[in-house]
């Protein structure tokens, strides 16, 4: 993915709390589309490996979340973290790490991940296709800045994390913000 490109447009396979459905597990599926999630805002999309891994569970995914409030400030409209699991995963991982503002993104089939470039062969950690490791700013749909981990490669022997890491975002954006107010 390059910087000035518009993100592709996918439909992405979601599971919604909705109390009309009745019983113990009030779900529905929605369809969700690329403009759904991109169009008319500024936003971060991140997207890792698999839910309930260590790195995106522990440092990834609560980076974003409590540092929610400052990427707000910094003109972030949404936070978004994508991987190639289901709704079902997505959400009860979103649900056990008590992520309030942070959305998740279900890209079960890998299409939006294979249409950025960023499908990998996880097979030496018995994953399969999943994502690699990367962030980006997104404005209206374009891509405005890209953060991708080193080393892009198929069953990759290490899990790099840094580049795509908030504070690097954060980072990006504070400089960013003091070079239009100058």
């Amino acid at each position: 993915m390059q910087v000035g490109a518009n993100v592709p447009n996918v439909t992405f396979k979601t599971r919604v709390r909705d109390e009309a459905v009745g019983g113990p597990n009030p779900f529905r599926w929605q369809d969700m589309s690329s403009d759904d999630y991109f169009k008319g805002k500024r936003v971060i999309l991140f997207s890792l490996p698999g839910a309930f891994t260590p790195t995106c569970s522990t440092y990834q995914l609560p980076g974003f979340e409590d540092n929610f409030a400052k990427f707000q400030e910094l003109g972030v409209d949404d936070i978004y973290c994508m991987s190639v699991n289901d709704s079902f995963v997505m959400n009860k991982w979103a649900e056990g790490q008590g992520i309030n503002n942070v959305k998740v993104i279900p890209d079960g089939s890998g299409e939006f991940t294979r249409k950025v470039g960023m499908l990998v062969r996880k097979d030496n950690l018995g994953f399969g296709l999943r994502s690699w490791r990367y962030a980006a700013i997104i404005d209206n749909g374009v891509v405005q800045a890209w953060f991708e981990e080193p080393g892009l490669a198929d069953n990759h022997g290490e899990d790099p994390y840094g580049e795509s890491a908030p504070e690097n975002l954060l980072n990006y954006l504070t400089a960013a913000n003091v070079e239009t107010a100058a």
